[in-house]
């Protein structure tokens, strides 16, 4: 299929920023980009259209972006504590979702939903993990979950402690090898 031409009405990673004319596949624009208000078709009047509200578009867009940089600025550092079952290595029995990450930022102050929540890659250890929370296009803020098994071992994470099996092999004393000699007897070479 052809590629379809849509004016972007704010800025859209990896593609391009406001006003910005692109070419992408049909799904792409059909299924994200029209319905989220991303972008318009790109034909004559739409265009003109949009050369007419641009100011205003803009404008709106820069008082967004500083909004988004104060509350940014207000929640910078935020931690989350999310509680879930693991097993004895550290390991979860499921996976930590944006939309749990989502549900404790709000818990935490910050309002915000799942599709603002950016993982890189799926949280499946206890531990602290930073992830990335998009407040506007233009603005992202890095929050920490800290996933642990109880209160007092989050905690213990968020000091830089070591839990679970990792504290345990710290904390064990050394073994003493077997030494022959030990009591003393001499084995003739």
């Amino acid at each position: 299929m052809a590629a379809v031409e849509v004016i972007l009405l704010q800025r859209v990673d990896k593609l391009g920023q406001m006003g910005d004319v692109v070419k992408v596949k049909p799904g792409y624009a059909r299924n994200f980009l029209l319905p989220e208000k991303k972008a318009i078709r790109a034909n004559k009047t739409s265009l003109a259209r949009f050369e007419n509200d641009r100011a205003q578009l803009e404008a709106q867009n820069i008082k967004r972006r500083n909004e988004a940089e104060r509350l940014a600025e207000r929640v910078g550092g935020l931690t989350v504590v999310i509680i879930r079952q693991a097993g004895e290595s550290g390991s979860l029995y499921g996976s930590v979702s944006p939309r749990d990450i989502a549900d404790a930022c709000t818990a935490g102050g910050l309002t915000i939903n799942r599709q603002q929540v950016v993982l890189d890659h799926p949280i499946k250890a206890l531990g602290l993990t930073t992830v990335r929370v998009v407040l506007h296009p233009e603005v992202t803020m890095p929050v920490t979950a800290n996933v642990a098994r109880s209160p007092e071992e989050a905690e213990k994470q968020a000091r830089g402690e070591r839990v679970g099996l990792a504290a345990e092999e710290d904390a064990a004393e050394p073994l003493e090898l077997f030494d022959p000699n030990a009591d003393g007897v001499q084995l003739d070479d």
